[in-house]
């Protein structure tokens, strides 16, 4: 059997296994040490690439970014950051229509600059948002829409777990990836808080349960002082300025960022009396665990990439994309569907993982700044998280609400909306890439 041949019946393997349940790290490493054994028809050969693999793969120096950064996520959490965040912003916001809304978008822009998980966003603010929104006369599908949507920010926003990923595997610059994140990231937010306001001006029973109260709602409870604005905005704003003031300057490397800013996120914990012996204790154990399987998988996708470019497989797909006459922007707009395919079924990292190895390369031929195309893919792989019937933003505001007279489906009608806006930022995005290079080069 040609290489090439076996190349593309491993990877129809590799979908029929993790659509059977099986872990994607195991598919991929499986399939990935099976693929160079029958290729090179050496097992030997085989078993030593796979050993170099597990030891040459994430021995750089770059990966402490993971932990880092997953630990300063998950220390800014059990800060109540995510609260005071909100509760300035819906001071700011709250006598403007759809307030409360775009108050959640902003408070969630500002938490993924220091989170990177989309996931968290949407747990931090169903509990935090959603009931509030309630109290104000806001509907349901709108209320939990609007956190769902808005989590995406998460992982587009740097520091971004995503980013990281993305650029272990297409070979970038994780700085850069995280600088080019920014702009794009902020005129998503901006579209998001448009789209609400657009739809409270427009379609007032789309958001408020009774549209002529709402303005009393407004103006109910007492105002908050500057003092305790400022109180509850300067430490999230501060770890906001060091992260990518740092990053920006070129005065941190994006792993000297993780530590000052996981350093940053332990002292806001400590001075708000937020954390003790256990918790600080299941902090680190759930840094660990994300970050080992983390590591796994790109360990994983290392071995899998290098079966692909022994196969053959990036030089033949452009090759077929060429001789289609497809051009760059035709393969660019059949990879996005394909990654909004997945996206209905598959997590995040995994569609990275699967598709970055083979994507790449082609990109490059087709003339793709690496970083333009890594932002594209992640706005793409973004929309997955909130598209029926996998949405794991959507069932994670579910899961979180604990409601049973809320339905799933009600939170993805929600949310629907806000993939429109996030496919208007992507087309933009690629008509114009300076939007997304404009503070790397």
């Amino acid at each position: 059997m040609e290489p090439i041949t076996i190349g593309f019946v491993l990877i129809g393997v590799m979908i029929v296994l993790i659509m059977l349940g099986m872990h994607i790290g195991l598919v991929l490493f499986s399939l990935g040490a099976i693929g160079i054994w029958l290729i090179r028809d050496n097992m030997e050969l085989a078993f030593r690439m796979t050993a170099i693999t597990a030891y040459s793969g994430i021995q750089d120096y770059l990966f402490a970014t993971i932990p880092l950064f997953v630990l300063m996520g998950l220390l800014v959490s059990v800060s109540n950051v995510g609260k005071d965040t909100f509760d300035v912003a819906q001071e700011l916001l709250k006598r403007v229509r759809g307030g409360l809304g775009m108050a959640t978008v902003a408070a969630n822009a500002v938490f993924a600059a220091v989170t990177g998980v989309s996931i968290a966003s949407a747990a931090v603010f169903t509990k935090v948002a959603v009931p509030e929104m309630l109290r104000h006369g806001y509907t349901m599908r709108f209320a939990t829409g609007t956190v769902a949507g808005s989590s995406i920010l998460g992982m587009l926003i740097p520091p971004s777990l995503l980013m990281i990923i993305y650029g272990v595997l297409a070979e970038v610059s994780i700085g850069k990836m995280f600088l080019a994140g920014v702009i794009p990231g902020i005129l998503i937010a901006i579209g998001f808080a448009g789209l609400i306001f657009v739809m409270a001006v427009f379609f007032p029973h789309q958001v408020m349960r009774d549209p002529s109260r709402s303005a009393a709602l407004a103006d109910a409870g007492p105002a908050m002082s500057r003092g305790e604005m400022m109180g509850k905005s300067v430490p999230i704003l501060a770890l906001v300025a060091l992260i990518l003031g740092g990053l920006y300057t070129g005065y941190f490397t994006p792993t000297e960022a993780g530590a000052a800013g996981a350093f940053g996120a332990l002292m806001i914990a400590i001075v708000r009396r937020r954390l003790d012996w256990p918790k600080l204790w299941r902090i680190l154990t759930e840094t660990g665990h994300v970050s080992v399987s983390i590591l796994f998988l790109l360990i994983a996708a290392g071995l899998y990439s290098r079966m692909l470019s022994l196969a053959g497989l990036p030089n033949a797909i452009g090759d077929m994309v060429t001789t289609l006459g497809l051009g760059a922007y035709g393969f660019l707009l059949v990879y996005v569907v394909i990654i909004l395919l997945l996206g209905m079924l598959l997590d995040s990292s995994s569609i990275l993982l699967i598709m970055v190895p083979i994507a790449a390369p082609i990109a490059t031929g087709f003339g793709f700044d690496l970083i333009h195309f890594g932002i594209i893919t992640i706005i793409a792989v973004e929309a997955g998280l909130l598209t029926p019937p996998f949405g794991i933003s959507v069932f994670t505001v579910k899961a979180t609400l604990a409601d049973k007279f809320v339905g799933i489906e009600e939170i993805f009608a929600g949310a629907l909306p806000f993939v429109g806006v996030m496919l208007v930022a992507l087309l933009m995005i690629a008509a114009v890439p300076w939007l997304a290079t404009a503070l790397v080069n």
